[in-house]
């Protein structure tokens, strides 16, 4: 019956060009082809993709069946994982890179605890090869994807004897092995720019999204591993991962004696440090000294002439703040001085011109949040949202959001602040837009992705028959009040700038032909100070870059639009 549906939908669609499908036809092709995969039909159903004439029809619908297709692949059927496996490798070839990439990052979000690693492992390389797929345009999705997977790799029991790290029940250090090939191309190609050009720039994005990779990495899962010597324990994955670390951060061309010196700080001259953490976080700096000076990690390519004391003396005054954690109750609020603290550390992240002072001030602003009590955290993140006018700072406050929303939802973790009714008025202030359809989307988008990404978890991870969040019930009015106004405003920005790039590709090739003799430039202000004129060249790029960041918008606007579309569908069926 299913198999029949699916050949019917699919033979309808063969008539409809280009992407005109209806909500209807996704629907239905994505529950046939799921129950056809569910009732071991996954050969009859890669007939169907690979044929020809149904090209168009798997580039525009065929990542949808990444969900149904992966839980089939977890549970390792035999008749059925070849054909599963040349599924995948079709849709990982024919369909948008952007869709799979959310789709597999999805289903990693998703993965149940006892199913994380197994889920790691086996979409590791099809998300390699999707965003290898992206071209140069990659650095901000392998960011995404990195720290996706780092996020629920964290979530593993760490080994803590030689026999628990030889068993590896829970697959941490599987995981830890299998990211380290997922990395390579990437580390790679970033090795191949130091070798043309002799070095690199610090703000190069591919860059610093390994950059964040290796620290992230460092804090966890490193930071709490207890690593074996070679004499306990020759092979072992957690000590190879730690090494392989330390020489990925060398190889994109971080010196490790600076890391390990407070002049990391005051040299890089990196922009963007709001852009989502602290590059350099004092608990991977820590772990990064443990492994160098306690293990002898990578102590090859390390200075000799730079003794451990050497760096400990220079790195005196780095010690963490004592006070304890979510300790600090809200009264402190009311108190106008103490308020003020981080309204002032608010400025000098986004004012001072010292990058030192700047950086500081995220981490000492990060810390003071983390010594909250529950309570004072929610009353102190509706004060910022209504307070800092920065869309940095916002996203950085939403982010934090998401955080206590995750921890409130797990067991025993629930509280009366970050779920239900005092949770809505919180979401009110996030899932908003400053000046509606009209809001400029590039200047806010730190703030708007972030917003995005909490309404999507919630979505999932807040089932609706629970509604713990509340966010079901709110629903409507996010539509309304903040996703129409989005959509809307998105289409108005990406027609205007694809607009523009159409004009500036064809003055160029105008211009390129002689008949214009003068160059072509494009002013750009920001902050009310005007940049140098930029070649025409530099235009198309800025222009293709804008053009990226909105698509990027829209892969997860239009994700978030099917999930609600999904849940409310079958409600309207029964209506009828």
């Amino acid at each position: 019956m299913a198999l029949e549906q699916l050949c019917d939908v699919v033979q309808r669609c063969q008539a409809i060009k280009d992407e005109g499908f209806s909500p209807e036809d996704y629907d239905l092709f994505f529950t046939a082809g799921r129950t056809c995969l569910e009732q071991g039909n996954s050969a009859q159903v890669l007939s169907i993709l690979v044929d020809e004439k149904n090209k168009n029809i798997v580039r525009c619908m065929g990542w949808n069946l990444l969900g149904p297709l992966v839980q089939i692949l977890l549970k390792k059927e035999d008749k059925n994982l070849p054909h599963c496996h040349a599924i995948l490798s079709h849709l990982l070839e024919v369909c948008s890179p952007k869709e799979l990439l959310v789709g597999l990052l999805e289903q990693v979000e998703e993965a149940d605890t006892g199913s994380i690693a197994e889920t790691v492992t086996l979409l590791l390389k099809p998300l390699q090869t999707v965003l290898l797929r992206l071209g140069m345009k990659k650095a901000s999705s392998v960011g995404m994807a990195l720290s996706t997977l780092l996020s629920q790799v964290a979530r593993l029991p760490v080994p803590v004897t030689k026999e628990q790290e030889e068993d590896d029940v829970f697959g941490l250090c599987h995981c830890c092995t299998a990211l380290l090939q997922f990395v390579k191309p990437f580390v790679e190609e970033v090795k191949e720019g130091v070798k043309d050009n002799n070095r690199i720039s610090k703000d190069n994005e591919l860059r610093v999204e390994l950059l964040k990779f290796c620290m992230k990495s460092l804090s966890k899962p490193l930071l709490e591993v207890q690593l074996k010597d070679p004499d306990t324990l020759l092979k072992s994955p957690l000590r190879d991962f730690a090494t392989e670390i330390l020489i990925i951060l060398s190889s994109i061309g971080e010196s490790l004696p600076d890391l390990l010196s407070r002049n990391v700080l005051k040299r890089r001259e990196v922009p963007g440090f709001l852009e989502e953490e602290v590059r350099y976080p004092k608990e991977s700096l820590a772990c990064l000294s443990h492994l160098l000076f306690v293990d002898h990690i990578a102590v090859d390519i390390f200075p000799a002439v730079l003794s451990p004391i050497f760096v400990l003396y220079d790195n005196k005054s780095e010690y963490l703040n004592e006070v304890e954690d979510n300790s600090l109750p809200v009264d402190l609020l009311e108190l106008k001085t103490f308020f003020s603290v981080p309204q002032n550390l608010v400025k000098v992240m986004t004012l001072c011109p010292d990058q030192t002072l700047r950086t500081k001030g995220l981490k000492v602003f990060q810390l003071s949040i983390d010594k909250f009590n529950t309570e004072a955290k929610y009353k102190f993140f509706k004060g910022m949202l209504k307070t800092s006018h920065h869309a940095g700072v916002e996203g950085y406050i939403i982010k934090n959001i998401k955080n206590q929303i995750d921890f409130s939802l797990k067991p025993c973790n629930g509280n009366d602040w970050f779920l239900g009714k005092h949770l809505l008025p919180l979401l009110r202030l996030v899932l908003c837009l400053p000046h509606g359809p009209e809001t400029d989307l590039l200047q806010n988008l730190d703030r708007i992705m972030e917003s995005l990404n909490l309404l999507r978890y919630m979505l999932i991870r807040d089932k609706e028959w629970e509604n713990e969040t509340g966010i079901w019930t709110e629903l409507y009015k996010i539509e309304d009040n903040y996703l129409k106004p989005l959509r809307t405003g998105l289409n108005m920005s990406k027609a205007h700038y694809e607009a523009e790039l159409k004009s500036a590709k064809e003055n160029k090739k105008i211009s390129s032909k002689g008949a214009i003799h003068s160059s072509s430039v494009c002013t750009v202000t920001v902050d009310n100070e005007k940049l140098p004129n930029m070649t025409p060249e530099m235009q198309i790029q800025v222009l293709q870059s804008a053009v990226f960041t909105f698509d990027l918008i829209e892969s997860v606007l239009t994700r978030i639009e099917e999930i609600i579309e999904t849940k409310e569908r079958p409600l309207n069926v029964v209506l009828f």
